[in-house]
Parts: structure tokens; C-alpha cells; sequence
């Protein structure tokens, strides 16, 4: 293996430890934060989960949106989902319930300078009724009939939200 400066660049083997390579430094220049959000859709009634952002949110302050939030370190994105659901709605999905709907890909989010990747489930089968959990981020969460999802929703998940509904594009950019 290389130790000469010369061959910098050159791609040198990382000590293993329990047979897991380890860890480069983070590439902080290009690191793109990991989103979920859930389509929670009532097929038998044609109704989503959605939620109003309020006044006190971080963004989209009075927009509408899906049930979303950001990975945390090491968590796998299914349970990214499971988790923020849980926390916004009340709403519990097992892992296996649910489906890749969509996959937003940003160039850039109010916590991501350098780009966000949403990915974006589905869910038929859930437990429990919608309700608001963290009503200091969010001014209501209710059912919505898929025919009168509000005009003023957040442009990204708006956008992934029609496109399940209208079988489009499986993949959107934003602002690329």
C-alpha cells in the first residue's frame, strides 16, 4: 500500500475492526441531509395525513406538508419514517408497511446548504388516528381528501404527493 506523498490520492486499505471498514472523515463539504416523509393514504376513503405548519416552524411557516423530518446518525431511513410519523401524528406503520413512493433530490434546504435527499413512503395500513404531537411546530394534522389537497403546501412534497397520486415520475429535482 502506498505510504509515499508522492501517491496521494491513491486509495489506501483502512484498518478493520469487527469486520467493518473504518470510518473516512466525513466529506462535510458535500454531505446531503437524509429526509423521510410519509404519504399516509386512506385508499377505502381517498384521504391523506397532512399537516400545518405554524407560525413557530423552522419553514414553510402556514404551508401545508406531509409528515417529515431528517435522519438521525446511524438510523436506518425506514425507521426515519417510522419515527418522525410517530412523533408528528400519533400514527404507528411497521417497517415492512411501507413503500418507496417518490425521491426528491435538492441542491439545497434551510438545513442543508448542501443539498437534501427525501425519500418519500407510502403507507396503506397504519394504527391509530391522526393527531397534533408537537403543536409548537405545527398548527394542525388531520385527514385531507386527496381531491382537495390545499394549494399552499410546501413545493417539494407537493410535487411528490401528485406525482403518487398521478402514477408520474418516481424521481424530482429542486433546484438543480
Amino acid at each position: 500500500m502506498p505510504t509515499n506523498p508522492a501517491d496521494e490520492g491513491t486509495p489506501v486499505a483502512q484498518p478493520t475492526t469487527d469486520d467493518q471498514p473504518k470510518a473516512l472523515k466525513p466529506a462535510l463539504e458535500s454531505m446531503t441531509l437524509l429526509v423521510a416523509a410519509v404519504i399516509v393514504h386512506d385508499k377505502a376513503t381517498n384521504r391523506v395525513v397532512l399537516l400545518q405548519r405554524s407560525e413557530n416552524a423552522k419553514f414553510a411557516q402556514g404551508l401545508w406538508d406531509l409528515p417529515v423530518g431528517k435522519s438521525e446518525p446511524g438510523e436506518p431511513i425506514t425507521e426515519t419514517a417510522i419515527r418522525e410519523l410517530h412523533e408528528e401524528t400519533g400514527l404507528t406503520v411497521k417497517p415492512e408497511a411501507l413503500k418507496v413512493a417518490h425521491i426528491i433530490h435538492g441542491a439545497w434546504g434551510v438545513e442543508a446548504p448542501n443539498g437534501f435527499l427525501t425519500v418519500v413512503f407510502t403507507a396503506h395500513e397504519w394504527i391509530g388516528e391522526p393527531e397534533n404531537r408537537e403543536p409548537r411546530k405545527h398548527a394542525q394534522v388531520r385527514w385531507v381528501d386527496a381531491d382537495t389537497i390545499p394549494e399552499e403546501f410546501v413545493g417539494t412534497t407537493a410535487s411528490a404527493l401528485h406525482r403518487y397520486f398521478g402514477g408520474g415520475p418516481e424521481v424530482s429535482l429542486d433546484g438543480w
